[in-house]
């Protein structure tokens, strides 16, 4: 149960470090020269190889290291930012969530990341310069031979004289370990038992610090042979391999000549290990202040299972509408201190239902943060430019939803980038800038958040898509004659409508699109599409709050109770019989200047006992749903009230204009009217 619990905080904080990554990742592309931004990732990586290290995730460990070795040489300015760089991180990135991702389906985390690795460490040395060949190879045996200092070279040279052997050692340590520098200590423990260390690179002090890549070089006196100590050094576990060689006065004067690619070579690890000795200072000085570098605060939250969120969210349901039963209560018995209590009560309540609502609300940030990275390197791939505008990103919508929305997004805003926006030769062509811009956007509208992926491109060609949709007997040559713009768009949802054909006559308009909309649909949420030809689409998503406690009007229609969300009332009034007007048999009514369509109730949900046709006035509630609006006949007011939306189960699903019920003081159930359906 311990390690299980372990287990969930690291792919939770892992799951924040990586995004906090990519997004600064996509920040320093935009400012490659912002040292403040290396810095920033640096930390995040940095954390990320401690948690993966403590959990025993080695393959997640040291690709994380390799990636701090070039990020270190960064923010010492010891190398600059550039594409190939840039590449190599992302897919360093990349490579780290498939193994999250493992991790989260039960796998050990392990992967091949020989590949980048290797990668990481040419661009370390600088090989990556000269075509990358030497790429994670070992050193040779004469790598930071210029590292002797003169008095070291003459202790050397006075011992072979005087008869004792010197020996040349390189020590590597597996790509696998974790605890480096706890493996060179057992090596360097191993050694001075034997004999004694003249010089090592890099230093003694740099390597307990574990300042060094995977491999280091020892200048060592010894009675022992060469192969007692190989084989005395090589049995430590996690060590790859122990190269040993011999020294005689002649071998070790060639140590001392300069060679080109030596030099190169011992340059390479100087970088490497000099910047690294900032690194723990860095760490440690920022270790109490957290806040200051961006980091979350892991002390100020605390998670908790979305199951007893539920729970509570029920518990508290139920108590408000004890709640409001106790308030009508109160009013009939009419007594001050019962009436004093319950008034308390209500107060109280009304905080704790704030508390309550936020604690299952999540912006919808938590899914819009991986989409700037998605859209650049797809845009990447197809050779576009496109710009991603993200707007109302703290919109707050149920966890539950949240968890569910991501993939349906996904496929919409592929495909805006892949199949909306043009080629820069197209745009340029059609008079466009030749970057192209998507928006994503999110924000309330009633008891539903609206988000919508609108692109600038080249938009739906109707009649292929109705062409298509006639080839593929979606629709018959009846109904494709009635269709409207938007019907004929809606096609592209259809099953059976993805297909390759689709692709080439349409742009691929319509890959993956049924399967967009069955999720969303299965969310309780619709899906629409506006298209302008040659100037761009968008995809418009409806979801609703789920399980909330909202603000609503409620109303009566004869013997039956409706509640309409407050946040999508404009205002209420009074109409007389004689204003409305009839414009194509559609009763509709002035309203500031214009006229917007009245709305009947009753003969909607087609309710006994009651006609507004009957009353020579009828008060009406303004309706809006963005900037269109709209006005509902109703019999009478109530009043303003808190309600519980709660769901009418998996049998009553689909109901026009119902998005869902609340149970009421007096216990009886009514209905919560879905606004946004009333508004086309």
């Amino acid at each position: 149960m311990e390690m299980n619990q372990y287990l969930s905080m690291f792919i939770d904080e892992s799951r924040e470090h990586l995004q906090a990554l990519n997004d600064n990742m996509l920040k320093l592309e935009a400012s490659p020269e912002d040292i403040g931004i290396v810095q920033t990732i640096f930390r995040s990586a940095h954390t990320l190889k401690g948690m993966s290290a403590t959990m025993g995730f080695e393959d997640l460990a040291s690709l994380t290291h390799e990636m701090e070795n070039v990020l270190d040489l960064v923010r010492n300015h010891k190398l600059a930012m550039n594409p190939f760089i840039f590449d190599a991180i992302f897919k360093s990135l990349d490579s780290l969530e498939a193994m999250v991702e493992d991790i989260i389906n039960g796998g050990t985390g392990k992967a091949d990341v020989s590949a980048i690795v290797a990668t990481l460490k040419s661009i370390v040395s600088g090989d990556y310069e000269k075509g990358g060949a030497a790429a994670g190879q070992p050193a040779s045996s004469s790598a930071g031979a210029a590292e002797l200092d003169e008095f070291q070279f003459s202790i050397l040279m006075q011992s072979l004289e005087s008869g004792h052997q010197v020996y040349y050692l390189k020590v590597s340590v597996q790509d696998t370990c974790v605890l480096k520098a706890a493996r060179a200590y057992m090596v360097f423990d191993v050694l001075e038992q034997n004999g004694e260390v003249v010089q090592s690179t890099p230093s003694v002090e740099d390597i307990e610090k574990e300042k060094f890549d995977k491999s280091f070089t020892v200048y060592y006196l010894s009675q022992l042979s060469a192969e007692e100590l190989e084989k005395r050094a090589g049995s430590i576990s996690e060590i790859e391999y122990v190269e040993v060689e011999k020294l005689d006065a002649d071998s070790l004067k060639r140590k001392m000549e300069p060679k080109p690619a030596a030099s190169a070579q011992a340059a390479a690890a100087k970088a490497e290990a000099a910047p690294a000795a900032a690194a723990p200072a860095k760490a440690e000085s920022a270790a109490p202040k957290p806040a200051a570098g961006g980091a979350p605060v892991a002390s100020r939250t605390i998670r908790v299972d979305i199951e007893r969120l539920d729970v509570l969210m029920n518990l508290f349901s139920e108590l408000l509408i004890d709640r409001v039963r106790l308030e009508q209560l109160a009013s009939e018995v009419r007594r001050n201190d019962l009436t004093e209590t319950v008034e308390h009560m209500a107060r109280v309540s009304s905080d704790l239902q704030n508390i309550v609502l936020k604690l299952r609300m999540v912006p919808v940030d938590t899914v819009f943060n991986r989409f700037p990275r998605m859209v650049r390197d797809l845009a990447k791939s197809l050779d576009k430019k496109v710009d991603l505008i993200v707007t109302g990103a703290e919109t707050e919508l149920d966890r539950t939803v949240i968890d569910e929305i991501g993939d349906p997004l996904v496929h919409l805003l592929r495909n805006s980038v892949d199949h909306g926006v043009e080629t820069i030769p197209d745009r340029i062509a059609a008079g466009k800038p030749e970057t192209g811009t998507v928006h994503l956007r999110a924000f309330h509208s009633g008891n539903h958040v609206f988000i919508e992926i609108e692109d600038d491109g080249k938009g739906i060609n109707r009649d292929k898509v109705l062409g298509t949709a006639l080839k593929k007997g979606v629709v018959t040559q009846e109904q494709a004659k009635t269709l409207t713009d938007e019907e004929v768009y809606m096609l592209l949802f259809a099953s059976g409508f993805s297909t390759a054909e689709v692709i080439s006559d349409i742009s691929g308009r319509g890959v993956g699109l049924d399967v967009v909309k069955t999720k969303i649909e299965s969310l309780g949420g619709r899906v629409q599409v506006e298209s302008k030809l040659g100037i761009g689409t968008k995809f418009s998503v409806q979801l609703p709050l789920t399980l909330s406690i909202i603000s609503a009007m409620l109303v009566r229609l004869g013997a039956e109770k409706y509640a309409i969300p407050l946040s999508s009332i404009v205002e209420t009034s009074v109409i007389r019989k004689e204003s409305v007007r009839w414009v194509q048999g559609n009763p509709m009514m002035d309203f500031r200047g214009g006229i917007i369509p009245l709305v009947s109730l009753s003969k909607l949900f087609d309710v006994p006992g009651y006609s507004e046709a009957d009353e020579d006035e009828t008060e009406i509630v303004v309706i809006k749903k963005g900037d269109k609006l709209a006005a509902i006949m109703i019999d009478e007011f109530i009043g303003q009230q808190e309600i519980v939306l709660k769901s009418l189960g998996k049998y009553l699903t689909n109901l026009f204009a119902v998005s869902g019920a609340t149970i009421l003081g007096d216990g009886q159930v009514a209905l919560i009217v879905d606004t946004n359906a009333l508004i086309k």
